[in-house]
């Protein structure tokens, strides 16, 4: 009867992976051997662990990763000019925590993407929430945003993101008002919360994206200065991969 109504009172409380490890524990026998404190601590822990999964299941989610990347799934035998320690110190998320910057610049398919999303894997396993845009949909829901009147949702969410990862950047020229719209955005997360930006383009080459200079100088000032760099290089990845003749490599 005590153990029942244990149970309810766990399950009001919203302890539910507690009161699933609880109902484990009084049906097997070999329980009885650990003492309250051991018990109790498994209960706990269980608790927490499943919380902690719940949370991590949301968060990337919500995060929208354009791939399922992991930190520990990150090729380092490929030369492409990527150091293993760098990234690891990466992955810690101190950068996150100081509020830091990240650029990621190299050729197409040489990995930019997967580095970036695996990063924010790591961010989201520890608790930080993520927004992964490529920078062309995200104007394209700003714009939408604007004529719709959910814009204001949409700022708070960028401005309150942990880390805002921007890939594909430079693809495309920025019109004026498109210039204005990001360095806004840039302007609420500066000093705040960190952006990570993944391009093809190497950064002095950013200027000529955007049809403002003035906006340019202040959206890379926002970025550039406060910011980690990697700069890779090499062959493409999804070629080397699909083991395609050296000849065919060169012209695709």
């Amino acid at each position: 009867m005590l153990q029942n109504q244990t149970l309810e009172h766990l399950r009001e409380l919203r302890l539910t992976a507690m009161a699933e490890a609880y109902t484990r524990q009084i049906q097997d026998p070999h329980m009885n051997d650990l003492s309250f404190d051991e018990r109790f601590g498994l209960l706990v822990d269980h608790e927490r662990t499943e919380r902690h999964n719940r949370q991590l299941v949301r968060l990337l989610r919500e995060a929208h990763l354009k791939v399922n990347a992991a930190p520990e799934e990150i090729d380092y035998t490929v030369a492409r000019g990527l150091e293993a320690s760098v990234v690891r110190h990466l992955v810690t998320g101190q950068w996150i925590t100081g509020r830091q910057n990240l650029i990621v610049c190299g050729p197409t398919g040489v990995g930019k993407t997967f580095l970036v999303c695996a990063l924010g894997t790591a961010a989201c396993r520890q608790g930080y929430r993520v927004r992964y845009y490529r920078l062309s949909r995200l104007l394209q829901d700003i714009a939408v945003a604007k004529a719709d009147g959910s814009y204001s949702r949409l700022a708070r969410q960028l401005a309150s993101a942990d880390l805002l990862i921007l890939d594909d950047w430079g693809l495309a020229p920025m019109s004026a008002p498109e210039g204005r719209e990001l360095l806004d955005i840039l302007d609420d997360r500066t000093s705040a919360h960190s952006t990570c930006v993944a391009s093809q383009l190497p950064i002095e080459a950013w200027y000529g994206t955007f049809a403002d200079p003035t906006v340019a100088d202040a959206v890379l000032d926002r970025l550039v200065h406060n910011a980690h760099k990697l700069l890779l290089k090499g062959e493409s990845m999804r070629k080397l991969r699909n083991g395609l003749p050296q000849a065919e490599k060169i012209g695709k």
